[in-house]
């Protein structure tokens, strides 16, 4: 008895058998590798604007996004749970930095009416170069009535920018510093026609042999042209 009682309680450590630490149960959805997180999401962004410009967000899904972008549809739903939070997540992260860029040029020349709507063209302008996206979006969904865009910008952000811009141009006119036919509330979107619309369809040129070559910068100074003189003469 005493033999197997020993035997039984000494093992030698080779026959130990090693412990093994329990592995988390992964999270359904979740990316791999959490450095790539960041960039994936990024992705997802990026796609979401280009498919929102080129088809119109009612028709596009967090699906479709997933397709284009070549991540599943669980990866998506991680991020973004439905449509409306990746809209103002788009909002916050893309178009709140756009519009400081785009700042307050009416603001920033105050007693200059000129200076200010030149600045505003030429600045978005530059925006719709670095960012090819931005000219067929805001057309399709903040110009357009029922664009859900705009509706969600209006909710979050209301319409007093647009109230301080009429009411600078009145007062310009006012001081006569601005021609008094204009009208104020058509100001704003006489710009954006003259800068984003051409934007907005350059691709529409690729064949044309009159208007193919045109560039960014002959954009913003036809429409500063425009803008400033008019299509009267040229005046020295």
């Amino acid at each position: 008895m005493a033999t197997t009682r020993s035997a039984t309680n000494t093992l030698k450590p080779k026959e130990r058998k090693p412990r093994v630490a329990a592995t988390p149960p992964r999270r359904p959805g979740r990316p791999t590798g959490s450095a790539r997180g960041p960039e994936q999401r990024a992705r997802l962004l990026d796609v979401a604007l280009e498919l929102f410009a080129r088809q119109g967000i009612f028709d596009t899904t967090l699906g479709a996004i997933a397709r284009e972008a070549g991540f599943t549809p669980a990866m998506v739903h991680y991020y973004f749970k439905t449509r409306e939070q990746l809209i103002d997540v788009l909002i916050d992260e893309r178009f709140l930095p756009l519009r400081a860029e785009l700042g307050n040029p009416f603001g920033e020349h105050p007693d200059d009416p000129l200076a200010g709507i030149t600045q505003l063209a030429r600045r978005l302008v530059d925006v719709s170069s670095r960012y090819p996206w931005f000219p067929a979006l805001w057309i399709r969904e903040v110009i357009t009535e029922g664009g859900l865009l705009r509706q969600r910008m209006f909710e979050r952000f209301g319409d007093a920018h647009q109230k301080e811009s009429v009411a600078a141009i009145a007062r310009w006119q006012k001081a006569g510093r601005l021609n008094a036919d204009i009208e104020p509330s058509l100001v704003f979107l006489t710009v954006l026609g003259l800068t984003i619309l051409p934007l907005a369809t350059s691709k529409m040129w690729r064949n044309d042999p009159v208007r193919k070559s045109l560039t960014a910068n002959d954009i913003a100074r036809h429409a500063v042209a425009l803008l400033t003189h008019g299509a009267g003469p040229q005046r020295d």
